[in-house]
């Protein structure tokens, strides 16, 4: 198959040049035509391909968890100016985070040539699979766990449920390119989770809540709330990277584009990624560390619901003989939630200051390096 996305941390370079995952451009052709025989590269020849960035991603993961949550615990009021400014439910900061986080992924989809990759039956079947994992299987799954470990603490199981139907549109761009997936077929499941998100998250979210689970409250999903967040948190970073990738392109050129424009803003991807995690943790940080009997409580479901959810798509996917790249592609999709809109839902319909939100502001903190160790785990 055409390469449609660049990997999502480096641009494309020469024809020999290694990719993100240490594959060069034309073993990637080659492999993406054939996808039930590709694989990962050796580990030490994909590390060696790795920027400075890329290379010491989980210690600066970690770092900016650290940084967050002293932060929040000994700078006085950091928590609160964080959270001061809202943009669709989040904070005005973690809001650029994910916009800056989005953008250079998204510049790198070559979108002249969607149209051929459309046609492709396999792509169909791809889609459907993604279907049934993400809004059937993961979310079920989600709810089992949190009634399994929480079956007392009511507003701390609604805020898993929220993380549940929430399906990620942001970070498992990053994940998947790390761990050397997929990336066009990534980019099109991302979309078309879009868009299936904004239809189905509120009336899922009800279902679980409201009736199977028929808790003491009722939740009022707003589909507005939904349909805001994606639009801002996909349109804005798409919409821009659509406008700069056929203005460089007519204007500069193909060279200028991939081996100038897409070399200073690829950076800026996992930048994004630091950012966001250091502003959740420093908000949220002081919160985390005097609620940790709770915060403990929700881990162990979402611990449990990553790991699972991911081995157990993999597992599908190897056997169905997607490949390496395509089964990774779908295992991430299938292990990410979309934080930033449970977070904006819980903080919306329950309060800040609810068990509810406590729940889904844990989620990421979760997220981030859980599945941080399954691209190096897969690698």
């Amino acid at each position: 198959m055409t390469d449609v996305v660049a990997n999502a941390a480096s641009p494309p370079v020469s024809s020999t040049d290694p990719g993100l995952n240490g594959t060069s451009p034309d073993v990637e052709k080659k492999a993406g035509s054939d996808s039930t025989v590709d694989g990962p590269q050796k580990k030490d020849s994909a590390f060696k391909s790795l920027g400075l960035l890329d290379r010491f991603l989980a210690v600066w993961i970690f770092l900016a968890m650290l940084i967050g949550i002293l932060l929040g615990n000994f700078v006085e009021n950091v928590g609160p100016a964080l959270q001061k400014g809202k943009f669709v439910g989040v904070s005005v900061p973690i809001a650029i985070g994910l916009l800056v986080m989005m953008y250079p992924i998204l510049c790198k989809v070559q979108y002249e040539s969607l149209h051929h990759v459309l046609r492709q039956k396999k792509l169909w079947i791809q889609i459907g699979f993604s279907i049934i994992v993400n809004w059937i299987v993961a979310p079920f799954i989600m709810l089992a766990l949190s009634w399994a470990f929480l079956p007392d603490k009511q507003g701390l199981r609604e805020g898993l449920i929220l993380v549940g139907v929430a399906r990620c549109i942001a970070m498992v761009l990053i994940w998947t390119g790390l761990a050397g997936g997929d990336n066009e077929y990534c980019a099109i499941l991302v979309a078309v989770n879009s868009f299936l998100q904004i239809v189905l998250f509120a009336p899922i979210a009800l279902l679980f809540i409201n009736v199977i689970s028929s808790g003491g409250s009722t939740v009022s999903v707003s589909y507005s709330t939904v349909a805001t967040s994606v639009g801002v948190f996909l349109g804005i970073p798409l919409g821009a990277a659509i406008l700069t990738r056929f203005a460089l392109l007519k204007i500069a050129g193909e060279k200028f584009y991939n081996q100038v424009f897409l070399r200073f803003a690829a950076p800026w991807s996992l930048i994004g990624l630091l950012f966001t995690i250091l502003v959740l943790f420093a908000s949220q940080g002081n919160r985390v560390v005097h609620q940790v009997v709770s915060v403990v409580r929700v881990a162990a479901p979402l611990i449990v619901y990553f790991t699972v959810i991911f081995f157990l798509t993999l597992l599908v996917t190897h056997k169905l003989g997607f490949g390496y790249k395509l089964a990774v592609t779908q295992s991430f999709t299938a292990a990410s939630n979309n934080f930033e809109l449970a977070i904006a839902v819980a903080v919306a319909t329950f309060g800040a200051n609810s068990d509810q939100a406590l729940a889904a502001t844990v989620g990421p903190l979760i997220e981030v390096p859980v599945l941080l160790a399954l691209v190096y785990v897969v690698k």
